[in-house]
């Protein structure tokens, strides 16, 4: 198993802002967060605090995981794998998002298990290369957000 953890600040997008992006699933989703594209997602279910989505990239031949987002708590969103060609049901994502003046501080723990082989490279590079390349992501997600 992989996991990676890491904090985001932004000086300017509020708690709200960053979890209203989080869990927006319109086709906006893959022109803001660089590893999803739009040929790799597949709305299934939108509750008002739940939503079960396909999601992927092109990434290594395509990497794709159906994914159970909760975000039931305040100022918490929760991912979860039920299905992928890389991961193992259970692999995920937690995001807690508080107040840090008029920004966030955005920490995320990422856990994956791998399913396949290609899973087991990415999980490999995850512990080797560490957080940097999904920070990197994150902080783009916050820097479109901040324009």
């Amino acid at each position: 198993m992989a996991r990676v953890e890491f904090n985001v600040k932004s000086g300017s997008v509020p708690p709200e802002r960053f979890i209203a992006a989080l869990t927006d699933f319109s086709p906006k989703r893959a022109e803001l967060w660089p590893n999803i594209d739009e040929q790799h997602l597949k709305v299934h279910e939108v509750g008002t605090d739940s939503a079960d989505v396909t999601e992927g990239s092109s990434l290594a031949g395509g990497v794709w995981e159906r994914n159970r987002y909760d975000w039931s708590t305040p100022g918490t969103v929760r991912v979860e794998t039920t299905e992928s060609n890389t991961w193992q049901p259970g692999s995920s994502w937690l995001y807690t998002v508080k107040p840090d003046g008029a920004g966030s501080d955005i920490h995320v723990v990422v856990e994956r298990r791998p399913a396949s082989f290609k899973g087991r490279l990415i999980a490999a590079l995850l512990v080797v290369g560490g957080s940097g390349p999904l920070r990197k992501a994150t902080e783009k997600v916050v820097k479109k957000l901040e324009e």
